[in-house]
C-alpha cells in the first residue's frame, strides 16, 4: 500500500513560546544563544525522505539553498540571523510532496550604546551662552525595547522636570531614545543611566549603560605622526602613531584597513600601528579612529604606498605615417614606464650614448606623456637623421628610497629595430593531450628586433585562462598547462605585447588545444531485473567521445569476455540474450577510443527487488503472557511483477547479531500486488528488548537481498496514543449501534456556518492544523442522541498483574472540550470482551466546562481483552458540541500530574474514579 508523504513539525528545543499568528502559521519563539530543535514527523509509504530549507526573515534576503536531509534540525547557540521561515519537505515519490513551515523568531537584547552630543548657543545678543547636552541611547532588540532614564538612582520623568526632554528621533538605525538636558544646570552634572527592557520575554534580563557627565566632558581630537601619504620601499618597517591630544573620558584608539582586515604581520600597541617588512600587498588606506562616545569619533587617514620596480619600454614609429619601421626623415618616440605608486615620486632621466639628453629642436622630453599610460616618460626624435642613430637609455630612480635605480637601454639603428613575426611550429596549430596530462602551446617570435613578450588569452569571449586571469604573459612564447581538463579545450590566442618592443599593430596567431577523453556513457550503472527464460536487452549509449572514433567495444559477464561477432563501431552497443539461472550476474560494456576506456555496468538478475517496510502500522505491539510481546510487521513488495513469481519470504529476527528466529513465510499461492500491504506477526519477543528484523523475498528460482529494520517495544505503540492526525484515526471506529457518528476535523476544515459559541478553535496543542474528534449537535440531532467511538481491541487477558493481583492496571488519559450552554454528557465506558461484552461507565462529565481543553485520566484493571468507548450525548439544543483529543492508554497506574499543563495551557483534573474494575 503506497501512501503519500505526510509531515508535521514539532519542537523539542528551548522554546519560549509557540503560537499561531493571524495567517495560520506557527511561530516558534526562542532566545538567542539557546538550542533550536525542530522535528519533522513524517508518515507515508515508502518511508519519505526529509529535506529542511530556510528562507530568511525579510524579503530582501536571498533564499538559503543549503538543505539538511534529516528528520531533526538542530542549531546550537542560535543567532539572530538564523531567524526566519523553516520548511520541512517530505517526499516519497507518491503523489505531491508534503511541505510544512514554521517561523522561528529569535529574541535578543543587546547592551545599549550611549553617546553624548553638546551644543552652545548665544542668547540675547551674546550676553551669555546656553549649553545643551543630548544623551542618545541606541539598542538592537527583538521585540522592541522599552527605555528608562535615570539620574543617579532617580527615575527621570519629563513631566516633573522642565529642564529635560525625552523623545524618539526620526531616521535612526535601531531603537533610539534621546534625553535632552536644556540650559545645563549644575545639578545636571551627574551619572546618567539608560536602561532597556524587553519585559523579561524569554527570561531576557534588562540591560543598561551609565555615563558620567562632567564639565570636562569633551569629544576626542587626534593627530598623526606622519603625513597623509607615506611612501616606503618593499621590506621596510612602518610605524604609524595616532596621538590623542584631547577628549574626556579618555578615548579608545582603533586602527583598521579599508576595505579589508589588517595584515597578519600588523602589531597594534595602543595608538601605535607597526607593520613589519611591508610588501606590495600591504599598501592601502589605513584608518585611525578615536572614540569616547562624546560627539563624533575622530578619524585620520594614512595612504601607505609601497614602491614597485617593473620597468618597461616602447618604440613607436611615426604614427602619422602609419609606419612600422625606423625611417630617416620621420619621427620616432621612445617611452619608458615604471609601475610605481605614486608616479610623481619617480624621476626619469634620458641618456644618448651615455650623455644626458636635454630638450632641443630634434629631441623633445615628455615627463608625463599624455598619449601613454599615466606616469610614462617619452623621448621624441623629430625628423630623424643619421646623427640620431644611437643607444638611448632611460633611468628611473626614487629619491629618498632604498630601491635601486632602474635602467633600460634601447639601440636605435636601421638594423636593430624591425617588426616582429610570429610563427607556430609545424604541427603545433592543433595540440592534442589526454585529460589529466601536461601540455605546451608554442608561439614563437621568429623575426623582429627587439623581441617582445607573448601574451596568451582564450579566443572565445569571456573565457578565462586556467590561471583564472584573462591574460598570461610568457617571455619565450611557450604556454605550459598542467593537469589538463576537458573544459580547457578550445582556441588560444597568442599576441605580441605592446611593450618591450615596437608599439605597433599586434601580431597574433591561434593554437587549438584538443583535450582527448574516454567515451562518456549512459547508464554508468543499471539494475536490470527480469523473469527467467525471457529476452533481456542491454544498451550502452555513447553520449560524447574525443576522439569520436571508437577503437573497441567489448562485453563481459562477471569479468569474463563474452564471445560474440565483432561489434560495429558505428552502432550503439547492444547485447541481447535469454535470461537463465546460469547467466545472472554483472555485465559490462567496455567502450574504448585512443584516450581510454569507459564502462556501462548492468546488474542482471532474476532476483526479486527488495521488500519495503511500512513504518506507519497502527498499534503494532501486543502484550503476551510471560512478559512477552508480539509485533505486527508490515511491508510492500517493490515491482513484484518484474521477476518470477514471489512465493514467500525469509524472515530473520536477531538480537546482538544472534538469531532469535529464522523461518519462511508462505504466501500460500497469493502473489504480492504493487502497493498492497503484507503482514506477519512476530511473537514471543521479550519486553522491553529491541530486535533487528531482516526480510528477503523468495521466488521459484532465487532469493532476494535482505533488508533490515529495528523494531522496538513501546508502551506508546502498544497501548494507544492518538491525536487523530491520520484519516485512519489510529484504529478507532464508529459504533454501528448508535444514532450518529463522531466527526474528525481541525480549524481549517470547520464548517464556516457552524455554531459560533460551541466547540474548540484548535486541537488541544493550540495548532490550527491539528485534528480532533467531536460530535456535531446541530440539526437533525435531537436531545438524547448518542454517538460512540470505539478504541482498538487490546488483548491483555494473559498479562500478569503485580504480586498478589491477577490484573494489571492501565492508565487512560485524554483531553476533552465541553463549551456551550446546551452541553449534554460525555461518558467513557470500559467494554470487556468475554462470553458477552460488558460495558461499564468509568468516567463522565456533563454541562458547560469552560472554553479550555481539559485533561482527564483514570486507572482501569480489565479482566480480559478490552476497548475504551467514548460516548457523546446530545444536550437540549445546538450549542452543545463535545470534542476529544490525544487519547492515551498505557500500562501501569496514572502518574499524578500538576493541575495545569504548562506546555499547552490545558486544564487538568485528577479523576477520583480510580482502580475501577468491571464485574467478573
Amino acid at each position: 500500500m503506497q501512501t503519500p508523504a505526510n509531515a508535521q513539525i514539532v519542537h523539542s528545543g528551548e522554546a519560549c513560546n509557540v503560537k499561531d499568528d493571524n495567517i495560520s502559521e506557527r511561530i516558534y519563539t526562542i532566545k538567542e544563544g539557546d538550542t533550536l530543535v525542530l522535528q519533522c514527523i513524517v508518515k507515508g509509504h515508502p518511508r519519505p525522505q526529509v529535506r529542511w530549507t530556510k528562507t530568511a526573515g525579510s524579503a530582501s534576503d536571498k533564499f538559503q539553498e543549503k538543505p539538511i536531509f534529516n528528520e531533526t534540525l538542530r542549531i546550537e547557540s542560535i543567532k539572530r540571523i538564523k531567524g526566519g521561515r523553516y520548511y520541512c519537505k517530505a517526499d516519497n515519490g507518491v503523489g505531491v510532496a508534503a511541505i510544512k513551515s514554521i517561523r522561528v523568531d529569535v529574541q535578543y537584547l543587546d547592551v545599549p550604546v550611549l553617546t553624548v552630543h553638546q551644543t552652545i548657543s548665544d542668547v540675547r545678543g551674546s550676553y551669555y551662552q546656553e549649553k545643551t547636552v543630548f544623551l542618545r541611547c541606541t539598542v538592537n532588540s527583538n521585540p522592541p525595547a522599552r527605555f528608562i532614564w535615570k539620574r543617579g538612582n532617580v527615575l527621570i520623568e519629563q513631566s516633573k522636570d522642565n529642564g529635560v526632554d525625552i523623545y524618539e528621533p526620526l531616521y535612526t538605525q535601531g531603537e533610539t531614545k534621546v534625553l535632552k538636558l536644556k540650559n545645563l544646570r549644575p545639578r545636571d552634572f551627574a551619572d546618567y543611566t539608560c536602561q532597556v527592557s524587553v519585559r523579561n520575554v524569554c527570561n531576557i534580563e534588562d540591560k543598561s549603560i551609565t555615563f558620567r557627565l562632567t564639565n570636562a566632558t569633551s569629544p576626542p581630537i587626534i593627530r598623526l605622526s606622519v603625513n597623509d601619504t607615506v611612501v616606503v620601499d618593499p621590506g621596510q618597517d612602518v610605524l604609524l602613531n595616532c596621538e590623542v591630544t584631547a577628549g574626556f573620558p579618555p578615548p579608545t584608539v582603533v586602527w583598521s584597513l579599508y576595505p579589508r582586515s589588517l595584515p597578519l604581520s600588523a602589531q597594534v600597541r595602543g595608538p601605535t600601528l607597526i607593520l613589519r617588512a611591508v610588501t606590495l600587498d600591504d599598501a592601502g588606506t589605513y584608518n585611525c579612529t578615536a572614540v569616547n562616545n562624546v560627539g563624533n569619533p575622530a578619524r585620520k587617514i594614512v595612504n601607505l604606498v609601497v614602491r614597485s620596480n617593473n620597468l618597461t619600454f616602447q618604440i613607436t614609429p611615426d604614427s602619422n605615417k602609419d609606419s612600422e619601421t625606423i625611417q630617416m626623415g620621420r619621427d620616432l618616440k621612445l617611452s619608458c614606464h615604471v609601475d610605481a605608486t605614486p608616479q610623481d615620486k619617480v624621476n626619469y632621466t634620458w641618456y644618448k650614448n651615455g650623455a644626458p639628453v636635454f630638450n632641443s629642436e630634434s629631441l623633445i622630453l615628455l615627463r608625463s606623456d599624455p598619449d601613454m599610460a599615466p606616469g610614462t616618460s617619452s623621448l621624441e626624435i623629430v625628423d630623424m637623421k643619421f646623427r640620431d642613430l644611437a643607444t638611448y637609455s632611460c633611468v628611473a630612480n626614487f629619491p629618498g628610497s632604498r630601491v635601486p635605480e632602474l635602467r633600460v637601454d634601447v639601440n636605435i639603428s636601421q638594423n636593430s629595430v624591425s617588426p616582429p613575426l610570429l610563427s607556430v611550429p609545424p604541427g603545433g596549430q592543433v595540440v592534442s593531450v589526454r585529460e589529466g596530462g601536461n601540455v605546451e602551446l608554442v608561439c614563437l617570435v621568429v623575426d623582429g628586433k627587439p623581441r617582445p613578450p607573448i601574451l596568451w588569452s582564450r579566443a572565445e569571449k569571456d573565457l578565462l585562462m586556467p590561471s583564472g586571469t584573462a591574460v598570461m604573459e610568457t617571455a619565450d612564447g611557450r604556454l605550459r598547462l598542467k593537469n589538463v581538463s576537458r573544459d580547457m579545450m578550445g582556441a588560444y590566442r597568442c599576441q605580441t605585447a605592446p611593450y618591450n618592443g615596437l608599439n605597433i599593430k599586434r601580431r597574433e596567431l591561434q593554437v587549438q588545444l584538443n583535450v582527448q577523453f574516454p567515451p562518456i556513457l549512459d547508464p554508468v550503472f543499471q539494475d536490470a531485473r527480469s523473469r527467467n527464460s525471457q529476452m533481456v536487452t542491454l544498451r550502452c549509449n555513447i553520449l560524447r567521445s574525443n576522439p569520436p572514433r571508437l577503437t573497441d567495444i567489448r562485453w563481459f559477464r562477471n569479468g569474463d569476455a563474452i564471445r560474440m561477432p565483432m561489434a560495429d563501431l558505428k552502432e550503439m552497443p547492444e547485447l541481447k540474450f535469454k535470461l537463465e539461472p546460469t547467466n545472472n550476474g554483472s555485465y559490462e560494456c567496455r567502450v574504448s577510443n585512443n584516450a581510454g576506456t569507459s564502462t556501462c555496468t548492468f546488474n542482471v538478475s532474476a532476483q526479486p527487488y527488495n521488500a519495503e517496510f511500512y513504518f506507519d502500522t497502527p498499534n503494532p505491539v501486543r502484550i503476551l503472557k510471560g512478559n512477552n510481546y508480539s509485533y505486527n510487521l508490515q511491508w510492500t513488495q517493490k515491482d513484484p511483477e518484474a521477476t518470477d513469481r514471489i512465493i514467500g519470504y525469509w524472515i530473520n529476527v536477531r538480537k546482538n547479531k544472534q538469531n532469535v528466529l529464522w523461518k519462511q513465510i508462505d504466501l500460500k499461492g497469493k502473489e504480492p500486488e504493487p502497493g498492497v500491504l503484507i503482514s506477519h506477526t512476530i511473537s514471543d519477543l521479550k519486553i522491553p528488548l529491541s530486535y533487528e528484523v531482516r526480510l528477503s523475498p523468495i521466488t521459484t528460482y532465487s532469493t532476494g537481498d535482505f533488508v533490515s529494520r529495528i523494531i522496538q517495544y513501546s508502551e506508546r505503540e502498544s497501548y494507544h496514543v492518538c491525536g487523530f492526525e491520520n484519516e485512519r484515526i489510529c484504529g478507532f471506529s464508529q459504533d454501528r449501534s448508535d444514532i450518529f457518528d463522531w466527526t474528525r476535523q481541525n480549524h481549517l476544515t470547520r464548517n464556516p456556518k457552524r455554531s459560533a459559541n460551541t466547540g474548540p478553535d484548535t486541537d488541544r496543542s493550540g495548532s490550527k492544523e491539528g485534528y480532533y474528534m467531536y460530535i456535531e449537535t446541530s440539526f437533525p440531532r435531537l436531545q438524547g442522541d448518542k454517538a460512540r467511538l470505539l478504541s482498538p481491541l487490546f488483548n491483555v487477558s494473559s498479562v500478569r498483574g503485580p504480586k498478589g493481583s491477577g490484573r494489571v492496571p492501565y492508565c487512560v488519559s485524554f483531553y476533552y472540550h465541553m463549551k456551550g450552554k446546551h452541553i449534554g454528557t460525555l461518558n467513557v465506558l470500559l467494554r470487556v470482551r468475554s462470553i458477552a461484552s460488558v460495558d461499564s461507565v468509568v468516567w463522565m462529565k456533563s454541562g458547560h466546562q469552560g472554553p479550555e481543553w481539559r485533561k482527564a485520566f483514570f486507572d482501569i484493571s480489565p479482566s480480559g481483552p478490552f476497548q475504551i468507548v467514548f460516548e457523546g450525548i446530545r444536550g437540549p439544543s445546538f450549542e452543545g458540541d463535545i470534542a476529544i483529543d490525544d487519547v492515551s492508554i498505557t500500562m501501569g497506574k496514572c502518574k499524578q500530574e500538576n493541575t495545569m499543563n504548562r506546555n499547552h495551557g490545558a486544564v487538568g483534573e485528577i479523576t477520583r474514579w480510580l482502580s475501577i474494575s468491571p464485574p467478573g
